[in-house]
């Protein structure tokens, strides 16, 4: 049995929503091109996003999103218009939830749930509503209000500073390696949700628990 926990604070993309959903939509536009388009998207969306930050040129999650989107179709020869450009755009609104989460978020009677992501309000608002999860979370908190990306320490504290509990009251959850490794830095319990089934990160703190999907973090409450 777990250390009970008092808050679950959820990260959303691949944690909750599987990023690559887009890949359908990469695929109606550019035949055969859409699973790749996808992994480029992703992966350039999170560059896009740590480079700024690091270099003092913060942008919100939109706007690199659309960025990384430009890139994994030129990256793949794949012309785009506007409109085109604007449909995958508006499929980042409509991903999909993983299996389990619905009905694991049902069962989270006893502690507060949150989410803390990279993403815009915009941009959550929006996904949660069209999953249908609105109701499902006691806080939705974005780090684009102080503009510093997880996993830096001051993301995590933009949630907890006003939470009421001790850090060793909270569960950290996210597929994310850099962020488990972020918030078990900010002391946070943390347990990685390993969809891929991948070693952990060569990085000198590690996850609390690890699980293959969301059913495993039961054992906390």
């Amino acid at each position: 049995m777990k250390q009970p926990i008092k808050a679950i604070v959820f990260d959303v993309y691949g944690t909750l929503f599987d990023v690559h959903s887009v890949r359908d939509a990469c695929e109606q536009e550019f035949p055969e091109k859409g699973a790749a388009i996808s992994q480029v998207w992703r992966t350039k969306q999170l560059e896009y996003f740590f480079w700024r930050h690091m270099m003092g040129r913060y942008e919100d999650f939109d706007k690199v999103t659309r960025d990384a989107l430009r890139y994994a179709l030129a990256v793949h020869d794949a012309t785009s218009t506007e409109e085109i450009e604007q449909r995958l755009i508006e499929s980042y609104a409509h991903l999909t939830p993983y299996e389990e989460v619905e009905s694991v978020l049902k069962e989270l009677h006893d502690v507060k749930t949150v989410i803390l992501s990279n993403g815009t309000d915009e941009m959550l608002e929006a996904l949660l509503r069209n999953a249908g999860l609105t109701d499902s979370f006691d806080e939705v908190v974005s780090v684009d209000g102080i503009k510093q990306p997880k996993p830096t320490p001051a993301a995590y504290m933009h949630w907890f500073k006003t939470s009421g509990l001790r850090r060793d009251e909270v569960l950290f959850l996210s597929s994310n390696g850099w962020d488990i490794a972020g918030a078990k830095n900010f002391a946070f319990h943390a347990a990685w949700i390993n969809r891929n089934a991948l070693p952990f990160e060569e990085f000198d703190v590690k996850p609390d628990a690890i699980y293959k999907d969301l059913n495993g973090i039961m054992e906390w409450v």
